[in-house]
């Protein structure tokens, strides 16, 4: 059995935010896996492994949740340390941020993962209905983001048609 933890990392620092978490998150999905290793050896260990990295991530800003005072009136997530490295990959970060953990959650599984509807729903042991409104919702606030902090394309009179 091969795994590579490269394409998990990437999906762990997609979920968190951060590449200390991601690390962190991708070390116990390990670590569950060997656990369980005798019991039920996984037909496609990848597969596992991913589900797990999702659900340990909800545990973990469930804990988070409960632990952390919501600081800044942000709702139902805790601020999360926002690193600028370039400034497209800046904006990123910080228009990633601005996400609650379910939208950020869905929109990572769709787009670094490429899952479906249907995968989505699995992996995060909700809806479809849920996820279908969690793509949107994360989607529009990435919209709303785009619009208030990227620059207008040279020959256009609209910031909106720079983000289309």
């Amino acid at each position: 059995m091969v795994v590579h933890q490269g394409p998990l990392l990437r999906l762990a620092h997609a979920l968190t935010g951060d590449p200390h978490d991601a690390w962190d998150l991708t070390q116990e999905a390990f670590a569950r896996l060997g656990e369980h290793w005798e019991r039920r050896r996984p037909d496609v260990p990848e597969a596992w492994l991913r589900t797990v990295m999702v659900r340990l991530n909800i545990d973990r800003l469930r804990r988070l949740r409960r632990e952390l005072p919501v600081l800044g009136g942000r709702g139902d997530r805790p601020d999360a340390p926002v690193h600028h490295t370039g400034e497209a990959e800046g904006w990123l970060v910080e228009a990633l941020a601005t996400l609650t953990p379910r939208q950020r959650t869905a929109l990572a599984l769709r787009y670094v993962e490429d899952l479906d509807v249907r995968g989505i729903a699995e992996r995060m042991g909700c809806s479809e209905g849920t996820v279908k409104s969690q793509l949107s919702r994360g989607t529009e606030r990435l919209r709303e983001h785009a619009r208030h902090h990227l620059p207008t394309v040279p020959g256009t009179t609209r910031r909106e048609d720079a983000v289309r």
